[in-house]
């Protein structure tokens, strides 16, 4: 009798499991969104952990093992992810995940994207994104859009439950902008404001909150700062009284410090994804921490 009566049960569980579609994100903040929209009808797993520099991943089997049962792959795309992620994806042997396959979604597509390079792009200006300015989910507006792109993508692949994903979308989509009216009142008043940051990582983040980013330490995208790169910066910021220098979690502080020390600076580590601190497990709580921090060390200056 019990083997009677548990069978059934242990079969609809399986049925159950097996009727989630299965999510990777190139990034944590690709995965973040989809579970948003996804809820319990996804199972979300990530690539490139939110304190890695997501240029930069180096490959393990168990990412292609990961993709090989995937269902739906989240690329960042704008070549954040071009040299790790193609290689993973072709040995996969997935034919679902393959670009141009309804299993690959390039979220970049249908956001405002900054920093698109006019004229020819060439090595000798550094990692130089030839389709524009990648990190573009540190603009929530844009973070709407790819929920909106992955709702649509999880509605195409389980119709039956595309009015779920819809409710969810929508509920994200209410808090998402009762939290935008808080970092926006929180961010007014350095609206104007003259920064660093040390890579081109904060460009949507400093175009959506009003600040100016007047230089940065890479004296290329890509390229380690040198020493008259950081004179010439040291300089300028003394000249305009900058204030704050922001700084990716991955990258060395020591020429950050160095010019902290000389300007008078505050030099800010902040991550720029989801999961680059324990506290940051999804996309809202990324501004929520961002914003915080930032006020915080700006209002201090």
């Amino acid at each position: 009798m019990k083997r009677l009566l548990f069978a059934p049960i242990a079969v609809m569980m399986a049925s159950s499991a097996q009727a989630q579609l299965r999510v990777v994100g190139a990034t944590e903040d690709m995965a973040a969104i989809a579970r948003e929209v996804g809820g319990d009808k996804v199972k979300v797993d990530a690539i490139a952990r939110g304190y890695q520099d997501p240029h930069f991943v180096e490959a393990k089997p168990s990412f292609i093992l990961l993709l090989a049962k995937a269902d739906l792959l989240i690329a960042v795309g704008r070549e954040l992810e071009v040299s790790w992620l193609p290689p993973l994806v072709t040995q996969s042997r997935n034919a679902r995940i393959q670009p141009g396959s309804p299993g690959y979604l390039d979220a970049s597509q249908g956001v405002r994207i900054l920093d698109v390079p006019t004229g020819t792009v060439t090595r000798a200006m550094g990692d130089v994104h030839p389709s524009g300015n990648p990190h573009y989910w540190l603009d929530p507006g844009n973070g709407r859009k790819v929920a909106q792109a992955v709702k649509a993508k999880l509605s195409e692949l389980d119709r039956a439950n595309a009015a779920y994903y819809e409710q969810r979308y929508a509920d994200f989509d209410r808090r998402l902008a009762e939290a935008e009216k808080r970092w926006d009142a929180t961010m007014a008043p350095f609206k104007g404001m003259k920064i660093v940051t040390y890579h081109r990582s904060w460009t949507n983040f400093a175009d959506r909150f009003g600040l100016d980013v007047i230089g940065f330490v890479e004296p290329k995208p890509g390229v380690p700062p040198s020493p008259q790169h950081t004179i010439a910066l040291i300089k300028a910021m003394k000249a305009q009284g900058i204030k704050v220098l922001l700084v990716e979690p991955y990258f060395d502080l020591k020429t950050p410090n160095s010019i902290g020390r000389e300007t008078g600076a505050a030099v800010l580590v902040l991550p720029p994804s989801v999961g680059g601190e324990k506290v940051i497990t999804d996309y809202i709580k990324l501004f929520d921490y961002d914003v915080d921090k930032f006020a915080r060390a700006a209002g201090a200056r």
